[in-house]
């Protein structure tokens, strides 16, 4: 019995057009496979997720997207490249400018309704918010590979990148895998300069030890004896000293043009702000996630270490 050839469809190039989306790829959908499951079921089992209790929920939806989306069949997955570390920045450089939750959605809901509008079909966008493993997609669609800093690198352009996806109905045509042997080698910079020892060297994180975890997830008091070595909102250390971040993409959204006062924004500065002051200055922010009483407590703790 002859099976009828599969039909895929094509993204145009001029797709993209206005988005900043700097590289994409296409995987079909299907369960996560075994290993990958095991692996992430393992990293919760030891507690390497801090508090974060929502990366326990909704294990079926992250091990099968098609549940994020009836009768998907493929993924967009999308870089869009933001700004590197300033010197002397306190700040993670991805929050020096808006949000990249609103940014990166609504410039992916513009690919999605062109994707609807030349194939048909239901489309769903996610930006970090939804139960989808983006870097394992991102992997799959030949984006690039997972670093032992587990950020996903981008051969030639480095990890300075927001990942979204657009889920769609319509079959496209998928992109290749990156070849097995793109990776990071033997190198280990990021392990042996990050400054809590939160890179494990296998391709995981401790995240209960990681200073972005610490200065915008984690909740109520710092651990006892924590030094967030000047980190006031996140930390871009094992980013700025990877070798593949030498020369990373100049084409950046205006949207994520860091903002001169929060750029600016020290320790002793941000325990002053009101909440009137904060809210003013991280309108559209992603800091927002800290709330003002994180920041604050962050900013006493480096004051105290430097006093």
């Amino acid at each position: 019995m002859n099976s009828e050839p599969c039909q895929w469809n094509k993204l145009p190039a001029d797709i993209w057009t206005g988005t900043g989306v700097f590289r994409y790829g296409v995987s079909d959908i299907s369960p996560v496979d075994e290993t990958a499951v095991l692996h992430y079921r393992q990293w919760i089992a030891r507690h390497r997720h801090g508090t974060m209790q929502y990366m326990e929920r909704y294990a079926e939806v992250r091990d099968n997207p098609h549940l994020l989306l009836e009768g998907a069949e493929s993924i967009i997955s999308c870089a869009i490249p933001y700004h590197t570390p300033l010197a002397g920045c306190a700040i993670s450089s991805y929050a020096l400018g808006d949000d990249y939750h609103e940014v990166v959605r609504n410039r992916l809901e513009t690919v999605a309704e062109r994707v609807r509008g030349l194939f048909g079909g239901e489309t769903r966008v996610c930006v970090d918010t939804a139960p989808i493993r983006e870097r394992y997609w991102a992997v799959r669609a030949g984006l690039g590979f997972i670093g032992i800093n587990n950020q996903l690198i981008i051969p030639g352009a480095g990890s300075y990148f927001f990942l979204g996806e657009i889920l769609t109905t319509v079959r496209l045509k998928p992109t290749a895998p990156l070849p097995d042997h793109m990776d990071c080698g033997r190198c280990g910079r990021c392990v042996r300069a990050c400054p809590t020892r939160a890179i494990m060297g296998d391709g995981s994180i401790d995240t209960s030890r990681c200073l972005s975890y610490l200065t915008i997830e984690h909740k109520g008091d710092l651990p006892e004896g924590t030094d967030l070595h000047g980190c006031l909102y996140g930390c871009d250390t094992c980013a700025r000293v990877c070798p593949h971040n030498a020369h990373p993409p100049t084409d950046i959204l205006p949207e994520f043009t860091p903002r001169p006062a929060v750029a600016a924004l020290t320790a002793a500065q941000a325990t002053e702000l009101t909440q009137e002051q904060f809210s003013t200055m991280m309108r559209h922010s992603a800091i927002k996630r800290t709330k003002l009483t994180g920041l604050q407590r962050n900013a006493q703790s480096i004051l105290k270490q430097q006093s």
